[in-house]
């Protein structure tokens, strides 16, 4: 069933074209899926979406295995395989873009152009649709044309750079963080343009790129390059402004802490015996310059506690702690569970499977109750969807998917 059949969420009633593979435009159009609008997803024949063979792991029967890096981004979406090339691709492109609201594409710059969808071309077919276009280093300048590849814009955005654990060990974040930043930002800018398509009945073009998305991440630390004129370096997990907050060793463990205040920390040191205002220690600025010393201080009261305990201590004395799980552990989390981030769906070849689920919930005026999607749909296989849109667009006879019916 389709989201045409059953629609639900704020954005229900929207359609959205997915023309993106690998992973920001996927994302984008998962999380524009995920709060109710039907998403199309456009596939090369044969192949698909890149990531369809990006793996292991794979899960399935021997000769239909399917990516779980494929899984992780496209639920809640049909599948139709076109050949943008031929006369059948582009003419049942020109009528999803007809009738769309939105399309998502993540070519370089360029190709749609070449393909005869420029956005003047998609604009002149449909003056109300929003175009979300995100590309690696941006649309223009000199590098525009350069591919943008996750691991590549984290170490060219300067993330690596901050991340490891010291200036001469740059570390990959461990998620695509680019992608699925640029994936989020997409998003918002569709939903703007959405609301302002509301007040002038025109759509617009939202661009934005991985480099941007990494660069808009910076936070304090791109004003301490641009304002203070230091260079961050990666220091490991202890925060650069803030002392004591990160990774503690304890007795047959490690604990994470984050003392972000004076009040916490006086809180903290009157738990474990420290003397607050000792030289060094006395403000988050002498913290922060005597972070060796504090990291020595904590680490040998610390010594005296399992993790367990010294966790049960940090709580009672109101000290935000944490412990770091893997993600087997948080999957199980029973927190996860009451917060809806796991969903199961029933997937045409592997029966029920559970999905990481999507990090936004609502609520009824009032709070008086939750109206948030809870009925969500596997990834598509490929093209399990290309005849009922084409009998939706009327290119197929009616009677020719009688089987397969369900888009209307």
């Amino acid at each position: 069933m389709s989201r045409a059949d059953n629609p639900q969420g704020p954005l229900a009633g929207h359609t959205v074209v997915d023309l993106s593979r690998a992973l920001a435009g996927p994302h984008a159009g998962m999380m524009l899926a995920d709060l109710g609008a039907r998403v199309i997803k456009v596939e090369n024949p044969g192949t698909g979406d890149d990531t369809r063979g990006w793996g292991p792991p794979f899960v399935g029967p021997e000769g239909d295995l399917q990516s779980t890096y494929f899984m992780s981004c496209n639920r809640n979406k049909e599948s139709i395989s076109l050949d943008l090339k031929s006369g059948d691709g582009q003419a049942v492109l020109r009528g999803l873009l007809e009738r769309a609201d939105v399309v998502i594409e993540n070519f370089r710059p360029g190709v749609m152009d070449r393909l005869g969808f420029s956005t003047a071309a998609m604009h002149e077919l449909n003056p109300r649709l929003v175009i979300l276009s995100i590309t690696g280093f941006g649309h223009d300048g000199p590098e525009s044309q350069r591919s943008g590849y996750d691991q590549i814009l984290q170490g060219e955005a300067g993330l690596m750079s901050l991340t490891g654990s010291g200036p001469d060990d740059p570390q990959r974040v461990g998620v695509p963080i680019a992608d699925l930043l640029a994936g989020m930002n997409g998003a918002f800018g569709v939903l703007a343009a959405l609301v302002e398509r509301g007040r002038t009945g025109h759509g617009q073009v939202v661009r934005t790129s991985l480099l941007a998305s990494l660069i808009g991440v910076h936070a304090f630390q791109g004003t301490r390059t641009t304002v203070a004129g230091e260079v961050p370096q990666a220091q490991g997990n202890h925060h650069p402004s803030i002392a004591p907050y990160g990774l503690f060793n304890c007795k047959g463990g490690s604990v994470q802490i984050s003392v972000g205040s004076e009040k916490l920390w006086a809180s903290f040191a009157a738990a474990f015996g420290l003397d607050p205002a000792a030289p060094g220690f006395a403000s988050n600025a002498e913290r922060v310059r005597n972070r060796a010393g504090v990291i020595a201080a904590v680490e040998r009261v610390f010594a005296e506690y399992g993790a367990a305990e010294l966790l049960q201590k940090l709580n009672d004395a109101g000290i935000p702690a944490g412990k770091v799980r893997s993600l087997d552990e948080v999957y199980a989390w029973e927190q996860v569970a009451s917060q809806g981030l796991v969903v199961d769906v029933d997937h045409p070849l592997l029966g029920k499977v559970s999905l990481p689920g999507p990090p936004l919930r609502f609520f009824a005026p009032g709070d008086t109750a939750e109206t948030t999607v809870t009925e969500h749909a596997a990834p598509p296989l490929l093209d399990a969807d290309g005849e009922s849109i084409r009998q939706w667009l009327g290119l197929v006879p009616a009677d020719a998917t009688a089987a397969t019916a369900g888009v209307k």
